[in-house]
């Protein structure tokens, strides 16, 4: 049984950095597509950034350059640094394992 644990989240302001961390269990996430999404009220969710099981990463445009995706095999763990953030990255951030598991969410609000 696969369970992702999201953590990291919380109030920060602009110009601000979190870093948010997603331990899984129940299969290496070195083996998978792992990738973080965000869902702010009233939108869809969307893509953040991606990386693929051989280390290969992607991000949307809206935070290429200050987003950073990355892993500890070790640790099972993904991770995603989020620097410079804005009040338009506020949001419930997700992580998922490919096929189609998904964490419960954490939520960052970027205010002054």
């Amino acid at each position: 049984q696969v369970q992702l644990v999201e953590s990291g989240g919380g109030l920060v302001q602009p110009g601000g950095s979190l870093r948010l961390s997603c331990a899984a269990s129940g299969r290496p996430i070195s083996s998978y597509t792992m990738g973080w999404y965000r869902q702010a009220p009233g939108n869809q969710r969307e893509l953040v950034a991606q990386i693929i099981s051989v280390g290969f990463t992607n991000y949307a445009d809206a935070v290429k350059g200050r987003f950073t995706i990355s892993r500890d095999n070790a640790k099972n763990t993904v991770y995603l640094q989020m620097n410079s953030l804005k009040p338009e990255d506020t949001a419930v951030y997700f992580c998922k394992m490919l096929p189609n598991y998904w964490g419960q969410g954490t939520q960052v609000t970027v205010s002054s």
